[in-house]
């Protein structure tokens, strides 16, 4: 096979996939216990506590994002609406009220 059709075998499902990866993320705004404030951007940064978080896109119902020591789940829900729950050190987590 010659190297440009092998590397356009490459490249066309990794473009194809790339655009299934991208955040769909509504906008958002929650807060959790201890003290953590989330806060999502509409189509896809998250902040935790003011700083952004790194990004994880599992599907375009359901997020985590990480930083400040927690991990933040985001799910979209088959009405739209958003839920957010947190996990932290030592076990911590629970459901984070959206405002």
């Amino acid at each position: 096979m010659k190297p440009c059709l092998r590397l356009l075998g490459i490249l066309v499902p990794t473009l194809a996939c790339a655009g299934a990866t991208e955040a769909k993320i509504p906008l958002v705004n929650a807060t959790c216990p201890g003290k953590i404030e989330v806060h999502a951007d509409e189509g896809g940064r998250v902040y935790i506590n003011g700083k952004e978080a790194k990004l994880k896109v599992f599907n375009e119902n359901y997020y985590e994002a990480h930083g400040a020591g927690v991990t933040i789940s985001l799910g979209i829900n088959p009405d739209s609406s958003p839920s957010v729950s947190y996990t932290g050190k030592g076990g911590a987590n629970g459901v984070c009220t959206l405002s």
